[in-house]
C-alpha cells in the first residue's frame, strides 16, 4: 500500500505544509516516486510522522526530536530532561501566578520585585518614589533589600513627609533648611531601626562606588530641585550629629 503526500498527512492529523517542512529539515525522509513522478510513502513513513508528532505534542522541540534520530529506541533520557524543564517551568508559573494574584488583590505595583510590591502598595507612595525603590532594588544587597521591605512594611505618616512630596521647585533655602531638620529626627529613626538600609550590592562588577552614584543619578532625575536640596541637607545634618 502507498499513499500520496495529502494521504499520509491526512492518516497522521497533520497538514501539507508540516510533511513537506519534515522533509526540508530533514525530519522526514523522501519517499521513492512513482513513474508518473508521484511520492509513495509507507507504513515507515507513517510511523515516523506519528512519533514525531507525538514527541512535538509532548513537548520537544523539532531540533531535539532530529538529536534522537529515527531509531525505535525509547528516549529515556532525553523524557527525563524534558520533565525536569517541565517541573521548573510550572514551579515558575505557579510563582507568577502567585505575584499576579498579589498585584490585582492589593493593586501592588507591577514594576516592583514581589518582595518590594506588596510593601509599596500599602505605602501610599509618589510615583518618584515608587520609581525610585525600583532603582534601588537594584543596587541594594539582599540584606539591604529586606531592610528596604521592613521600612515599607512599617511606614508611618509623618507631616514633614507631606510636605516634601508637595515642596515647590523654587523653594528658597531657609524652607528647605527647615523641612530638613524636621525630617531629620524621622530619618535618624528608620536608620537606627533598619541599619541595612545603606547596604549596597558592592559585590557587583562595578561597585558600591557605581551604586552610590546610580542613587544619586536617581535622585537628580525623579524629584525637583528643592526636593534633592533636601536630601542633600539631610545627609550633612546626618554626618553631623553621627
Amino acid at each position: 500500500m502507498a499513499w500520496s503526500t495529502r494521504q499520509l498527512a491526512d492518516l497522521a492529523g497533520t497538514s501539507l505544509r508540516t510533511v513537506r517542512h519534515y522533509h526540508e529539515v530533514g525530519l522526514l525522509a523522501e519517499p521513492e516516486r512513482r513513474a508518473n513522478g508521484y511520492k509513495q510513502y509507507g507504513v515507515p513513513h507513517l510511523v515516523r510522522l506519528l512519533k514525531i508528532k507525538r514527541l512535538t505534542e509532548l513537548g520537544f522541540s523539532l531540533a531535539q526530536v532530529a538529536e534522537m534520530g529515527d531509531t525505535d529506541e525509547h528516549p529515556e533520557e532525553a523524557l527525563r530532561r524534558l520533565d525536569a524543564e517541565m517541573a521548573a517551568t510550572i514551579d515558575r508559573l505557579q510563582r507568577v501566578r502567585v505575584e499576579l494574584g498579589l498585584i490585582l488583590r492589593r493593586s501592588a505595583p507591577t514594576e516592583l520585585p514581589p518582595e518590594l510590591a506588596e510593601a509599596a502598595a500599602d505605602a501610599n507612595l509618589t510615583d518618584a518614589d515608587r520609581t525610585f525603590i525600583l532603582v534601588m532594588s537594584r543596587v541594594l544587597s539582599p540584606k539591604g533589600l529586606q531592610a528596604y521591605k521592613e521600612v515599607l512594611e512599617n511606614h508611618l505618616p509623618d507631616p514633614a513627609l507631606a510636605e516634601f512630596d508637595d515642596l515647590p521647585a523654587d523653594a528658597d533655602e531657609a524652607t528647605c533648611e527647615d523641612l530638613a531638620r524636621r525630617l531629620t529626627p524621622h530619618v535618624r529613626e528608620v536608620r537606627e531601626a533598619n541599619p541595612g538600609v545603606g547596604d549596597l550590592k558592592a559585590a557587583t562588577a562595578e561597585g558600591e562606588r557605581f551604586a552610590t552614584h546610580t542613587i544619586a543619578a536617581a535622585l537628580n532625575d525623579l524629584y525637583n530641585p528643592a526636593q534633592v536640596d533636601v536630601v542633600r541637607r539631610l545627609a550633612h545634618i546626618g554626618q553631623d550629629t553621627a
